[in-house]
């Protein structure tokens, strides 16, 4: 398979965009034609194991690894220590029509390991391949650092630099990414918000001369690796809400998926996999307070806010007001016309924003988004609501997906919610709503109280190329 930019440049096969990050157009890589999956392929694929069909849906993308080669990886990467639950992602019912998807079984209890453990085993063998080296150099606004940090530490090749905003994460994800001690780990607190962090990844990121000579990489949302293993879990969740449906029903049985959404990198997930053929009946965009993305997806108008504009939420890793995966929807929106989608972020970078209300009908009856926005006030009511209906207690980002899918519920159509992180991420918050939050295990408090190492840094962009250069891996 091939790959594109959304901005028209050509750029090689799987491994090639794996490593390079964003494109040296400045846009991002997506598949020249996103295959399609039959019936009876999908059913053939309902016994086997999580690591299994990662194998064959990563498959699909990544043609240029050797199947033995890629079924090694997937099961390095879902080896089942790795995760609480045996079958990686369990399914549960929390009632109100709704089913949790269950993604943070995984080493840092957030659903970004789904695609984090995947994409360090494949790095590493694509580096390995070609003898080369890289400097990872990412933004996180919760989970995806920790992620990335736990999937990448103590590997030779390859050094990570990973900016977050000073002061705008929780307890738990600010001691899961800074107490890390490997050399080859470097946490940057950033002054300001995660966008912030974002413009400087992506400004140095488009510095072809730095990048090259300082080997620079990404791991977050705009690599594609992240966006093909993220694609396996909407095909499993929906191959085991249809385990009880007739045989000769299931090939058409629909689902719904609720996603909390702030860089647009899961839900994009969920499109492809429809475009692969899954029978999705609705994806369900929730944002919270920073409602850039619903307010798109209801207008047509996308606009985002400045840093100080960008408030600091209870659902912190949604806490984004520039989604950098955008593009890659916009791109199939506009016919996938490299030049219109060019000329819309020329737009969004001269003025502030680009209007697509013509298009807005489609994105319902065409492409099948919805989507609300989710409060503080919201989540609270929505964990409280969930836990005394189930006994489950979720974080307040999945409360954010559970609260506004409630909207969208329909007879006779699964909403599967996908899980952000496990709740003791955010005690404060599960305190709140629920009067208590149970004692933390051993372990937890064990990493609260661990010694942290990370380096304060203002906004600074020639601050970060120094300390890139100083530290980079060779």
């Amino acid at each position: 398979m091939q790959y594109i930019s959304t901005r028209g440049t050509a750029l090689g096969q799987y491994t090639d965009v794996l490593v390079a990050g964003l494109a040296p157009d400045g846009g991002l890589a997506v598949p020249a034609e996103v295959p399609s999956i039959s019936a009876e392929t999908f059913e053939s694929w309902r016994a086997l194991s999580y690591p299994e069909l990662a194998t064959e849906v990563i498959g699909m993308f990544a043609t240029d690894i050797p199947r033995e080669d890629l079924a090694r990886l997937t099961a390095a990467a879902y080896e089942g220590s790795k995760f609480e639950a045996e079958d990686i992602v369990p399914l549960t019912d929390i009632g109100g029509g709704m089913t949790l998807v269950g993604l943070s079984e995984g080493p840092t209890l957030a659903f970004k390991d789904m695609a984090m453990q995947f994409l360090g085993e494949a790095m590493e063998y694509a580096l390995a391949k070609n003898q080369d080296i890289l400097n990872i150099l990412g933004a996180t606004s919760g989970d995806t650092g920790s992620a990335a940090e736990y999937a990448f530490r103590g590997r030779d090749r390859i050094g990570i630099f990973m900016l977050s905003p000073q002061g705008r994460m929780s307890a738990f994800q600010r001691a899961q990414m800074y107490s890390l001690q490997d050399e080859n780990v470097h946490n940057i607190a950033v002054e300001g918000v995660f966008d912030d962090c974002q413009h400087l990844v992506k400004t140095l990121s488009e510095d072809l001369a730095f990048k090259n000579a300082q080997h620079l990489g990404a791991v977050n949302s705009i690599n594609f690796g992240r966006i093909s293993a993220q694609i396996v879990y909407y095909v499993w969740a929906w191959l085991r809400a249809t385990d009880a449906v007739a045989a000769d029903d299931r090939a058409t049985f629909a689902v719904s998926f609720a996603v909390p959404s702030g860089n647009f990198g899961n839900i994009l997930s969920g499109y492809y996999a429809k475009l692969l053929g899954v029978p999705v009946r609705r994806l369900v965009l929730a944002s919270n307070e920073n409602n850039v993305l619903d307010d798109f997806f209801r207008t047509g108008i996308y606009r985002p806010r400045t840093s100080a504009e960008t408030l600091a939420t209870s659902s912190p890793s949604m806490d984004v007001s520039k989604a950098s995966n955008l593009e890659r929807f916009v791109f199939d929106l506009l016919g996938r016309d490299a030049e219109r989608t060019a000329g819309a972020w020329r737009t969004l970078a001269e003025t502030g924003s680009f209007d697509l209300t013509a298009e807005q009908p489609r994105l319902t009856a065409e492409f099948g988004f919805a989507s609300g926005t989710s409060t503080h006030e919201d989540r609270i009511r929505v964990i409280r609501d969930v836990f005394e209906r189930s006994g489950v207690i979720i974080d307040p980002h999945t409360a954010d997906g559970a609260g506004v899918a409630a909207e969208f519920v329909e007879d006779g159509v699964p909403m599967l919610v996908l899980e952000t992180a496990k709740p003791r991420k955010f005690p404060e918050t599960i305190a709140e709503a629920l009067g208590e939050t149970p004692e933390p295990p051993a372990a937890v408090r064990e990493l609260m109280d661990a010694p942290q190492r990370v380096v304060r840094m203002a906004n600074d962009e020639q601050a970060l190329r120094e300390f890139i250069e100083t530290h980079a891996v060779r």
